[in-house]
């Protein structure tokens, strides 16, 4: 079939999306809302994708501009004819979809929308409830992110939860696996973005508290954002700078490789649906220690995969992390089990399967199947 999938913009996960729908036999056309000036996702467009040129896509969203852009997509709609749209995030990029009066719209949460913007105020919630109220069909990668669309009037009857999941192949673990550097040195690594959502600036807060009772712990941290210089200042003040690695923005290839150099995994996020990262520490193997929100707790297990820190509690994830050097003997048996997990939930061929399962439903359900 035709597909018309319309996202925020380029990232790691679009490129997965695009590629998947290729390898499913459609015929893909990708429409961007902005243009981010960061780069996050280094790999090219699948071939065989076809990038449309329209009313969006060329500088940042700004909300005067929604009457130009659901009239432009509704002539891109018109162009190309797709089977269906397929849109997220809710707010946006599938509000606009609906707007322009296309059907069927495959409405898919990615996670913040639904955890986050719609806490912003009434115009949010208006809109998340008109999208969803007007959707075809909804996918979201957890449940609790499901949980909150049907508040929001999402026919439960029309919705799948599927997690997006990751190479198995590409992701797994070590050979060998042995603790980082030397016999005594612990790792702990961390690849969520620098956003207030993320909750980085909490882990810099314990980094610092662990740092002072172990001298062998080391911290690698990803990527960057707009909390850069909060994150450097409490780490600095903390006198631990120079016990962190900062390893910048990575290629997908090669992350692999950083998930092996570490101990432990942690993340501090205050708000997430089925985290990628997660399921990529999962699938190398990494222990994981993360906050206790609903989508973390469908992936791990206290003492089973990893443990659970209170959300926002740097002084309960210090002592999580000094828990988890005192039983660094068990760690290698918390791996198994965590790449056991990634195994049966994570496998994103499988799951890849479920979205195209998504668009034979949303097209059936649109003409009264």
């Amino acid at each position: 079939m035709k597909v018309l999938y319309f996202s925020n913009d380029y990232c790691t996960h679009d490129h997965r999306f695009l590629a998947a729908i290729r390898e499913g036999g459609h015929q893909v056309f990708h429409a961007r809302l902005q243009a981010n000036p960061r780069q996050v996702e280094d790999r090219p467009v699948p071939e065989g994708v076809e990038i449309v040129r329209w009313a969006g896509g060329r500088g940042p969203f700004r909300w005067r501009d929604l009457p130009k852009l659901a009239l432009d997509f509704r002539r891109l709609t018109r162009e190309i004819q797709p089977d269906l749209v397929h849109a997220g995030p809710i707010q946006t990029c599938a509000f606009i979809a609906v707007l322009s009066g296309f059907r069927p719209v495959l409405t898919m949460s990615w996670g913040f929308d639904l955890m986050e913007y719609i806490h912003r105020g009434k115009w949010w919630q208006y809109a998340t409830r008109y999208t969803l109220q007007r959707s075809t069909l909804f996918t979201s990668d957890a449940n609790v992110t499901r949980d909150t669309a049907i508040e929001y009037g999402m026919d439960p009857n029309r919705t799948l939860v599927f997690p997006w999941g990751v190479d198995l192949n590409h992701f797994k673990p070590k050979t060998e696996h042995a603790p980082s550097n030397t016999e005594n040195r612990f790792t702990l690594f961390c690849n969520r973005s620098w956003e207030p959502r993320y909750g980085v600036d909490v882990l810099a807060r314990a980094f610092v508290k662990v740092a002072g009772a172990d001298p062998n712990v080391g911290l690698m941290l990803l990527g960057g954002g707009s909390q850069a210089q909060v994150i450097r200042q409490i780490l600095q003040r903390g006198g631990v700078l120079d016990r962190v690695t900062f390893a910048g923005q990575i290629p997908q290839k090669e992350l692999p490789r950083y998930y092996h150099m570490a101990d432990l995994y942690v993340s501090p996020s205050h708000v997430d649906g089925s985290s990628v990262s997660l399921m990529e520490a999962l699938a190398c193997g990494l222990p994981c220690l993360v906050s206790d929100i609903p989508a973390n707790r469908e992936w791990v297990q206290e003492g089973g995969n990893g443990w659970l820190f209170p959300d926002g509690d740097a002084g309960a994830l210090a002592d999580k992390i000094l828990q988890a050097i005192r039983e660094r003997r068990s760690l290698p048996e918390i791996g198994r089990r965590a790449r056991q997990t990634a195994e049966e939930k994570a496998d994103w061929p499988a799951n890849a399967l479920k979205l195209m399962g998504a668009y034979n439903r949303t097209v059936e359900l649109y003409r009264g199947g």
